[in-house]
């Protein structure tokens, strides 16, 4: 059964699995054997869902996915929400290796402030601590929480999710234009010099595109958070694109499921190959120097002084 759990884990579908196990075994294991390898998964992953979160981590990226699960007959969605973390070391950002494990992987029928809370909350339990920036696309239920549960964090909404709501408010034949033009926003160096570009763009803007001014001075503010971060870090903390990379990897394996028979399959399948990248990440090279965090909060206090 643990070889059957490899396979499954690995990429073989449910049927795969079926005529396999037929031409070795003489025998097949039907598709309702896959709650029975979830067990196997489930006493394997048990180290890292009950480990505990030793040291501080002062970036946290928060994301969800989304499968297909089968509940009493019906096919419904089934969020997956995922945490990831930059670690910053005992101390927060001194001996960090900068390296960006998976925190959590849980279930949740839905993005509920609820569901949402006690995810972080159950993050909170094992451990986690440090956390002074955030991460996310925008859901009211995770803002809520993360205003609950991480008030001393900064909160950067992901600007790619924005932009993409951006087009929604110019004629198509402008739009790239347009677009590219508020993307530049997010490659200045500091946060003055990109609201600077962002007046001069509304001032070009007003005449011809009002409903896209409206549309900027409501929803750019809460994008530009990244720049309080030392600049060697804005490429990879300005949108959700590390846990969008995972969602990739997650997605080629669950899309030859399709339909999960039951939450548990999901999440234990979901869970192991979080597992497996998490893993990984450990024995690569770090993903982002914190020294770099640590001069600027040093910076910051001799200027304070």
């Amino acid at each position: 059964m643990a070889a059957l759990a490899e396979m499954y884990m690995r990429g073989a579908s449910t049927r795969e699995v079926e005529t396999i196990t037929e031409e070795l075994c003489g025998h097949s294991f039907s598709a309702s054997s896959i709650s029975t390898i979830d067990e196997k998964l489930d006493e394997s992953l048990a180290p890292f869902v009950q480990r505990r979160l030793s040291e501080h981590f002062p970036y946290l990226i928060l994301d969800a996915r989304y499968e297909k699960v089968r509940e009493a007959g019906v096919i419904a969605s089934q969020a997956v929400p995922i945490a990831l973390g930059i670690d910053g070391g005992i101390d927060g950002g001194i001996d960090g290796d900068g390296r960006r494990p998976i925190l959590g992987v849980e279930p949740a029928n839905r993005e509920s402030r609820s569901n949402w809370r006690a995810f972080l909350l159950g993050l909170r339990r094992c451990g986690l601590a440090g956390v002074a920036f955030v991460v996310a696309d925008e859901h009211a239920g995770l803002k809520a929480a993360i205003r609950e549960f991480l008030q001393e964090a900064a909160c950067q909404r992901c600007y790619v999710h924005v932009l993409r709501n951006a087009l929604d408010d110019v004629p198509r034949k402008v739009d790239d234009d347009c677009s590219q033009e508020l993307r530049w926003l997010y490659d200045r160096r500091d946060l003055a010099e990109a609201r600077t570009d962002l007046a001069a763009r509304i001032g070009t803007w007003q005449a011809k595109y009002p409903r896209l001014v409206a549309w900027a001075e409501e929803n750019i503010e809460e994008t530009p958070t990244f720049y309080r971060l030392p600049r060697q870090h804005h490429e990879h903390l300005k949108s959700t694109s590390m846990p969008e990379r995972l969602n990739e990897v997650i997605k080629r394996r669950t899309h030859l499921v399709r339909i999960f028979p039951n939450a548990e399959c999901c999440l234990g399948l979901v869970r192991a190959l979080c597992v497996e990248t998490h893993e990984n990440r450990l024995e690569a090279h770090r993903y982002l120097n914190m020294d770099d965090l640590s001069e600027m909060k040093k910076e910051a206090l001799r200027q304070a002084a």
